[in-house]
């Protein structure tokens, strides 16, 4: 099985007119995806590689019935993006757009409490179920089907370290970024909560980096509450205090956030954590 999309996912692409809206609307429906429409305010009636264009959501959601929707719109705009497809009812709200303002993504994060969808990103790398549907901007050459789940913060490591996997035989049942913003709209414990539910993960491997202190709730969440084995990596064991790395949630402060405390964290709530992308693979592989 996986998690979040499959073969029955039909996608919707917001800001799908845009270069990168257009070039990943298409890859992935070059990978299987079902695409059945785009959305650009002004376009409608357009097509991209034969996905139809809407004005509207609310227009591609009557003609086309999405349950999952790809935002791919300038930052100042992407907000409102995402208040449409909330609107719209479409499940899964995918956001690959970077550098949303944090009081924006602020106010959707309570918006969408209030409700039952699911967000993941802004700033991420989408989400692949190998040999079933990929929605976003990885590469899904390095991917293969199988039974371990990836849940993120970095969209290179994700690639890095599912590769590392594949070398060794092992595939991923679902492969899921959920951004390095400060504000994301899922966190660890939602996609490792998922993964729990998913009899078909043997195994769920979690990259983490340094700021903030998500990996550490994790840690709490995985020895409570799951019986699905966890092997972590941290990046940024070298990072300068002070200094934003990357995302804009990865910065710390003193002694909160370092990847030594998230480390420390995680192996006392029996996490064992790779000290690189090579080493997790290792300890994977003698799991499955």
């Amino acid at each position: 099985m996986s998690i979040l999309i499959d073969e029955n996912t039909r996608l919707v692409v917001q800001g799908i007119t845009g270069r990168e809206g257009a070039f990943h609307a298409t890859r992935n429906k070059e990978y299987g995806t079902n695409v059945v429409a785009g959305v650009t305010p002004g376009k409608g009636g357009q097509d991209v590689e034969g996905i139809p264009v809407f004005n509207s959501m609310a227009e591609a959601v009557a003609e086309t019935n999405p349950n999952v929707a790809m935002v791919f719109v300038p930052p100042r705009f992407a907000a409102d993006a995402i208040y449409e497809a909330i609107e719209s009812g479409v499940e899964l709200i995918i956001t690959i757009t970077e550098g949303i303002p944090a009081h924006d993504m602020l106010r959707v994060y309570t918006h969408l409490k209030r409700g039952q969808q699911i967000l993941v990103g802004p700033n991420c790398p989408g989400i692949i179920s190998p040999g079933k549907a990929s929605v976003g901007i990885m590469p899904t050459q390095v991917f293969r089907p199988g039974k371990v789940g990836l849940v993120s913060r970095s969209g290179t490591l994700t690639y890095q370290i599912s590769k590392e996997l594949a070398l060794k035989g092992i595939g991923q049942s679902t492969v899921v970024g959920i951004g390095g913003d400060a504000v994301v709209g899922s966190s660890f414990i939602d996609i490792l909560g998922l993964f729990e539910q998913d009899p078909e993960t043997e195994l769920v491997v979690m990259v983490g980096e340094i700021g903030g202190d998500e990996e550490e709730k994790a840690a709490a969440f995985i020895s409570e509450h799951m019986s699905t084995p966890v092997v972590a990596y941290i990046a940024g064991f070298q990072a300068p205090p002070g200094k934003q790395m990357g995302h804009a949630g990865a910065i710390i402060t003193g002694s909160s956030g370092t990847a030594a405390a998230k480390q420390e964290a995680l192996e006392a709530h029996g996490v064992r954590v790779g000290t690189n992308p090579s080493e997790v693979a290792e300890i994977v592989a003698e799991r499955v």
